[in-house]
């Protein structure tokens, strides 16, 4: 028997569980641990809830694991709407740097996506404005990459994603990934994306109705490029003037990311590339940091 477990109050029961979980089997583990406990006790005696509004508490983050499916993570959408994911992302990319900034995932990728030819059209079966982008993939010293990979996936002209659609994972659209050429360049049709609400209609929905916020995030592309010897960049570029740029939900702008969309008419582009009519170009080169080197 243990009498240091006993007849716990609320000034001693914190120090208690810390003492339990200081026999974790790894170092990091512990940390984790520790400051889990100390930082979740701290929060329940500032806020002093009562126990239906606890009871209340469980019940909002077993609704959010209940949403959760192949095609929807609502629990992504909860780290992303209390900037817990811009937070991850910034202190896991420290420091000044030349590489291209990040920004969050989202709960809108999806996995080994089929290449496409560079030129291709991505948005078959979606309406909205055609769009041309064009793009290059270099490191900091401004070599071209490549081979690099270059997934893109973005919403449609009405603010929804292909999975979000009733066919889900049957019918992709709006995204693709690609291969840069010799040139570390990559060029893809699509068509312009437009500003919209994260899923709402769930638990994460009713916690920024009670916050008093929006739901929505501005127009934007979503990047994940990746290159042998370099970081895995994860990013967006937003389109410029979009009415929400300053009140993301998921505060994942920076204004780096941000670039404007440029009447480009059809024929040759002033990058080489063939259209066949008018569109707008959404043009960003991106720069890759170098892979960490790992310690002994």
């Amino acid at each position: 028997m243990n009498p240091v477990s006993r007849n716990l109050d609320e000034t001693s029961i914190t120090e208690a569980v810390l003492r339990r979980v200081a026999g974790a089997s790894n170092d990091r583990a512990r940390t984790i641990s520790d400051a889990l406990v100390r930082h979740l006790h701290a929060f329940v005696r500032e806020v002093e809830p009562t126990e239906e509004e606890w009871r209340q508490g469980i019940d909002f983050l077993t609704r959010v694991g209940g949403m959760c499916s192949e095609t929807r993570q609502e629990f992504i959408l909860l780290s992303d709407t209390l900037g817990v994911s811009m937070l991850v992302d910034a202190i896991n990319h420290r420091g000044a740097s030349e590489a291209t900034a990040t920004t969050v995932l989202g709960p809108f990728y999806v996995a080994n996506v089929a290449e496409q030819p560079l030129g291709a059209f991505i948005s078959e079966g979606l309406d909205g404005a055609p769009m041309l982008c064009e793009g290059s993939v270099c490191d900091p010293s401004g070599n071209a990459l490549a081979g690099a990979i270059v997934d893109v996936w973005h919403s449609d002209g009405d603010g929804y994603y292909d999975i979000q659609h009733a066919d889900g994972l049957e019918s992709l659209t709006g995204r693709a990934r690609f291969r840069t050429d010799g040139g570390g360049r990559f060029w893809f049709r699509s068509i312009v994306p437009n500003f919209y609400p994260i899923p709402d209609d769930g638990p994460v929905g009713d916690m920024l109705k009670a916050q008093g916020r929006h739901p929505y995030r501005p127009a934007h592309v979503h990047f994940m490029i990746a290159a042998p010897g370099f970081e895995t960049l994860v990013t967006h570029v937003f389109l410029s003037g979009d009415p929400y740029l300053d009140s993301d939900v998921v505060f994942g702008v920076k204004d780096e990311l941000i670039a404007s969309l440029t009447p480009q008419e059809a024929g040759r582009t002033a990058r080489g590339n063939v259209i066949e009519q008018d569109m707008s170009a959404l043009r960003y080169d991106f720069v890759l940091t170098p892979a960490r080197k790992e310690t002994l």
